[in-house]
C-alpha cells in the first residue's frame, strides 16, 4: 500500500499541473467529455445486458414478434454504443496531444533553463536519455494515464451498476443442488468477489518483477539508440581509426543487453500470460456452472441465465481490472518512474545552481571590470582545481591564459560563464554585460549557413550582406553564395572551417567580452594571425580572453596569466609580456 500511495502521488504531482495550467479550460472540459462517455459506455452495457434477457427468453419461447421488436432495439443500442466508443477516442486522443503538448513544453523549458541540461550531465545524469523522457515517456505518460484512469473508473461504476443487477439475479437463480435450495444472499457477487481476490494475488507474485523488467528495458534500448547515434556523429574519426570492429563490439554489448533483459520480460509474461489466460477462459464458465442446476430444474429462463452469465462476467472483469491490465500497469510505473527521476534531477540541478555552497555569478560595482576575490573550482567529486585571489579583466585587456593540460583553464572560463557550479566564492561580471564563449569546437544547428552563424539569435537578426561579407573576412569566401543553404555543418566543414565559422558568430554578436577556449587552434600559426588582427580591427571595444599554447599568440594579448601548481591546486600568477612569449616558445 505504501508503494502505491507513493506511485499515486507521483501521478498527481506530475499529471495535476496541466490541469491547472493556462489550458486548463480545455483540459477539464475534454477529460469530463471522456469520462461521460465512459458512464455513457457503462449504461449502455447494462441496457444491453436487460436486453439479452428479453432476447433469449423469446428465442426460448419462439416468440417472433417478440424476437423482431428486440432486433430493432439491438440496432438502436449498437448504433449508440458505436457512437460512444468513436467520440471517447476521438476525444481521448485530442487531450492527449495537448495535454502532451503542454507537458513536453514544461519539461523542455525546465530542462534547457539556465543551464540546467549542462548541470544534470554533471552530476552523473541520473536520468539518463533526456531525449527518451522528453518523448517516449511523456507520450506514454499521457495516454497511459488517461487510459488506466478512465478505466478504472468505468470498471468502479460498471461494478456497482452489474453488482446490483446480479444480486437480484442471485434471488430469481438460487443456488440449487441435489434438488434443494440454498439461501445464499448474493451469492455470484460473493463468488465473483472470491474469483477475483484469487486472480489478483497470484497476478501479482507472478507479474511483479515485469515493473523492474520494464523500466530497465527501456533504459537499455535508449542506451543503444544514443550510441547507435554517437557513430553516426563521428563516422569520420571512427573510419580514420579503423574503428569498426571496436565500434560492432561495443554496439553488440549494448544491443545483448537489450537481449538479454528481453528474455527476462518473455519469460515472465509467458508465465503471467498463461495465468490471465486460464483465468479469464475459466471465467466464461463459472456463472454457467452456478447457474445451470436452476436452469434445468426449470427454475430460470434461457434469457436469465444468459443475462446472468453476462453480469457475472461484467463483475469479474471489473474485480479483475488489476488482472488484465496488469503489463499496461508495470510499463505504466516504469514511465512514472523515469519521469519522476527526470523531474527530481532537473531540480537538483536547479538547486546546485543556487546554492550558497557552489560558485556564484553576481552584478560587479564596476562598469567595465570582471572581478574575482576568492574562487576555488573543484571537480565534481570535489577535488579541489583551481583557485583565483583578487584577479581582474579590465575593460579592453587582452588576457592571455596558459598552463599545462588539465590545469583547469577550460573549467575556470567555465565558472566565470556561471555554468560550473562546483566550488566556491563568486564572479562578480558587470551587469547587463554580454559574454561570449568560443570553445575549441563550436556547435552549429541543423539549417542554413546564415542561421548557423548568426546562433543563438535568429537567422533574420543579420542581414544578408553583414553575413556574407563576415564569412568572406574570416577567410571562407567559398561558403558566402551557400547562406541559403541546409545542411549539418558541423558534419560538412572541417574543425578549421568551424572555427572560423565561430570566429564569424563572435563578429556579428560583438560581445563585451569573448572568451576563445583554444579557438584557433585548428588553424595554421598565418591563419591565425589574421583572424586576431581581424578582431582586434572589428571588435576595438570588446575585451578578449583567449586559451591557447602557440607563442604566437603572445603579440594579441597584453597581459598573460598562467595556471602553476600550488601544492595540489593550480592558481593564477600574472605574466610579463616577456615571460609570455618564453613560456609559450617552451
Amino acid at each position: 500500500m505504501q508503494k502505491i500511495r507513493a506511485t499515486l502521488a507521483i501521478v498527481w504531482r506530475i499529471a495535476i499541473p496541466y490541469f491547472n495550467s493556462e489550458d486548463k479550460i480545455a483540459g477539464r472540459t475534454l477529460l469530463a467529455a471522456v469520462i461521460a462517455l465512459q458512464l455513457a459506455s457503462v449504461g449502455a452495457d447494462v441496457l444491453i445486458n436487460a436486453w439479452r434477457n428479453r432476447f433469449y427468453n423469446a428465442l426460448q419461447e419462439k416468440d417472433w414478434d417478440g424476437f423482431v421488436r428486440e432486433m430493432i432495439v439491438f440496432c438502436v443500442l449498437a448504433a449508440f454504443s458505436v457512437l460512444i466508443s468513436v467520440y471517447q477516442l476521438y476525444l481521448n486522443q485530442w487531450l492527449q496531444i495537448r495535454w502532451r503538448r503542454w507537458m513536453t513544453t514544461r519539461y523542455l523549458g525546465a530542462w534547457m533553463h539556465d543551464a540546467n541540461y549542462y548541470r544534470m550531465q554533471l552530476q552523473g545524469d541520473a536520468a539518463d536519455n533526456p531525449d527518451q523522457r522528453l518523448t517516449d515517456d511523456v507520450k506514454s505518460f499521457v495516454s497511459q494515464t488517461l487510459g488506466i484512469c478512465v478505466g478504472l473508473l468505468g470498471a468502479i461504476v460498471s461494478l456497482i451498476s452489474f453488482v446490483v443487477i446480479l444480486w437480484g439475479l442471485s434471488a430469481a437463480a438460487p443456488f440449487f443442488m441435489y434438488g434443494h435450495d440454498l439461501s445464499v444472499p448474493g451469492y455470484l457477487v460473493w463468488a465473483a468477489l472470491i474469483y477475483a481476490i484469487f486472480g489478483t494475488a497470484l497476478t501479482q507474485w507472478i507479474g511483479s518483477p515485469l515493473v523492474n523488467l520494464n523500466f530497465q528495458q527501456e533504459r537499455y534500448e535508449a542506451n543503444f539508440r544514443f550510441d547507435l547515434v554517437r557513430v553516426r556523429e563521428n563516422t569520420e574519426q571512427i573510419a580514420l581509426l579503423k574503428g569498426e570492429n571496436a565500434e560492432r563490439q561495443r554496439l553488440g554489448q549494448r544491443f545483448g543487453s537489450v537481449v538479454a533483459n528481453w528474455y527476462g520480460i518473455m519469460s515472465r509474461t509467458k508465465r503471467l500470460g498463461a495465468f490471465t489466460q486460464s483465468y479469464s477462459q475459466a471465467a466464461v464458465v463459472i456463472p454457467f456452472i452456478l447457474c445451470a442446476p436452476a436452469f434445468f430444474a426449470g427454475k430460470i429462463l434461457l434469457g436469465a441465465l444468459m443475462q446472468t452469465a453476462e453480469a457475472f462476467g461484467k463483475v469479474q472483469d471489473s474485480l479483475s481490472f488489476f488482472v488484465t491490465a496488469y503489463t499496461s500497469l508495470a510499463d505504466w510505473r516504469a514511465v512514472i518512474a523515469r519521469l519522476d527521476g527526470f523531474e527530481m534531477s532537473i531540480k537538483s540541478s536547479a538547486a546546485l545552481a543556487v546554492s550558497k555552497s557552489s560558485i556564484q555569478v553576481e552584478p560587479s560595482g564596476a562598469a567595465d571590470t570582471i572581478s574575482i576575490e576568492q574562487l576555488l573550482v573543484e571537480l565534481p567529486n570535489g577535488e579541489p582545481l583551481v583557485t583565483a585571489k583578487g584577479f581582474n579583466i579590465s575593460g579592453g585587456d587582452r588576457v592571455l591564459f596558459t598552463g599545462p593540460s588539465g590545469a583547469g583553464k577550460s573549467t575556470l572560463f567555465r565558472a566565470i560563464a556561471g555554468i560550473w557550479p562546483y566550488g566556491s566564492g563568486s564572479v562578480a561580471i558587470p551587469a547587463h554585460a554580454s559574454l561570449m564563449m568560443l570553445p575549441q569546437r563550436p556547435y552549429f544547428p541543423i539549417g542554413t549557413l546564415k542561421a548557423a552563424i548568426a546562433y543563438p539569435a535568429q537567422a533574420d537578426a543579420f542581414s544578408d550582406e553583414q553575413v556574407h561579407d563576415t564569412v568572406v573576412a574570416v577567410g571562407l569566401a567559398k561558403l558566402a553564395p551557400r547562406l541559403d543553404e541546409d545542411e549539418h555543418w558541423n558534419r560538412m566543414l572541417s574543425l578549421g572551417e568551424q572555427q572560423r565559422l565561430g570566429l564569424a558568430r563572435a563578429l556579428l554578436h560583438a560581445p563585451q567580452y569573448l572568451f576563445l577556449d583554444e579557438a584557433t587552434a585548428s588553424v595554421d600559426e598565418g591563419a591565425e594571425a589574421k583572424l586576431y588582427r581581424l578582431l582586434e580591427e572589428r571588435l576595438p571595444a570588446t575585451t578578449i580572453v583567449s586559451i591557447g599554447h602557440r607563442s604566437t599568440l603572445a603579440a594579441f594579448h597584453t597581459s598573460s596569466v598562467a595556471l602553476t601548481r600550488d601544492g595540489n591546486v593550480f592558481s593564477l600568477r600574472g605574466r610579463s609580456r616577456e615571460e609570455m612569449k618564453s613560456s609559450l616558445a617552451e
